[in-house]
């Protein structure tokens, strides 16, 4: 029997049905979530070599692009060979990236663990160096050594019970110790593994993105599969945009910090930079994360140049939000910094690092989404989509103009 979704206990019984399936599958996922989490966990382990072909091929896809069209003006005039071309951009690329790739390796990891070892050879010193300036503090301020007296023992019992609960978990700690050691072996594998896969994706993207519309067009409806493959187009501008723009603005504020602390003649330039560049991905936490830990290492071995140190640091800072930020990334997101902030913190707190830095550019693409569809439905109701027509001294949002001239025409040709 054939049924006839106009009448109006059909539908009625139809979103009823659908609804309560939506809220029966939302209840199991949370009443589930740990174990569906560890289902996620282990498919996330399996599919990371791909996961990483993916993210390496997206980053290098600009740079193959922009290769294979200046290899076009060469071959152009004679008979066209894209498949030549697509081969000599992938080859040329990769060699590019595993070029940045080593030279930055063999810079960083002697400095790096130059630097590791200098702590760990002079944690002593540091130690010397660090109680001398607070007996110095104490000197200069004895009111301060009163209060410290009434807390040693406090403090001394809590570091008894802290001393207590550690000694027997010391196998433990090395056991995830040992599984992170482990870990950073298999992600290195994978990451090589990923580096082949990249190379299939740039070697074929074409034919991959013909399959994928293909699946889109066979499941949904064609109006639904173009809004969806719109979205797919805004979230791909917007991500790919702001993350490159954002990586380029990380390597110059890292190798500015580099340059202006060993002019300065700070210790850990190295280390420190690093740091301050790969924490300046994020959005506005970014500096101050990169800071902390930063300004605590140069605490313990010179404390004197903890003050200059924040001083760099702040200048680079307004120098990146002001100037060189504003250049590379232009206006990327076009969200406020209040809906910044809050993108940081709700990707954050749900995805971790990865949702600090992926945050707002899938924030800015849900807020244009959003965008588009009150400013079509405000439309259909002949109201204004003019944000200022709708502040508190507004009581009534005026008709839109454009709307207001088609009328006036159509009632003068009547």
């Amino acid at each position: 029997m054939k049924i006839n979704w106009n009448e109006k206990y059909n539908t009625i019984s139809a979103y009823t049905i659908l609804t309560f399936t939506i809220c029966v599958l939302v209840s199991a996922v949370i009443l589930n979530f740990t174990a569906i989490g560890d289902i996620l966990g282990k498919i996330f382990d399996v599919a990371s070599p791909l996961i990483w072909g993916l993210v390496i091929a997206y980053l290098l896809n600009p740079v193959m692009v922009w290769i294979e069209k200046h290899l076009k003006r060469f071959t152009k005039k004679k008979k066209p060979k894209p498949k030549l071309n697509r081969i000599i951009s992938v080859i040329i690329t990769m060699i590019i990236f595993l070029a940045m790739l080593s030279a930055l390796c063999a810079i960083i990891i002697p400095q790096f663990t130059n630097s590791i070892m200098g702590i760990i050879n002079n944690i002593g010193t540091y130690i010397n160096n660090f109680e001398k300036w607070i007996s110095e503090i104490l000197v200069k301020y004895p009111e301060i050594l009163s209060k410290v007296y009434s807390q040693i023992e406090n403090f001394e019992t809590t570091i008894m019970d802290t001393a207590n609960k550690i000694v027997p978990k010391i196998s433990d700690i090395m056991d995830k110790i040992t599984d992170s050691a482990l870990g950073f072996l298999i992600a290195i594998k994978d990451f090589i593994i990923g580096i082949i896969v990249a190379v299939y994706l740039l070697m074929d993207k074409e034919h991959f993105q013909a399959q994928m519309k293909k699946i889109v067009y066979a499941i949904l409806p064609q109006k639904a599969s173009n809004g969806l493959l719109k979205v797919c187009t805004q979230v791909n501008a917007s991500i790919g945009g702001f993350i490159s723009g954002k990586i380029v603005d990380s390597i110059i504020i890292g190798c500015l910090c580099f340059i202006c602390m060993t002019i300065m003649k700070l210790d850990f330039a190295v280390l420190i930079s690093v740091i301050v560049g790969i924490t300046n991905i994020i959005p506005f936490f970014g500096p101050f994360i990169g800071a902390v830990p930063s300004a605590l290492l140069l605490l313990v071995s010179t404390p004197k140049q903890v003050i200059p140190f924040l001083i760099l640091i702040f200048v680079i800072q307004q120098l990146d939000g002001n100037i060189i930020g504003p250049k590379i990334l232009g206006q990327t997101t076009g969200i406020s910094a209040f809906w910044v902030l809050f993108s940081i913190l709700v990707g954050g707190g749900l995805f971790g690092f990865a949702g600090m830095i992926l945050g707002v550019p899938i924030f800015a693409v849900i807020y244009s989404l959003i965008n588009e569809y009150v400013s079509y439905m405000l439309e259909k109701k002949n109201l204004s989509t003019n944000t200022s027509d709708y502040l508190p001294e507004y009581h009534e949002p005026e008709p839109a103009k454009t709307d207001l001239k088609i009328k006036f025409k159509k009632k003068k040709k009547k």
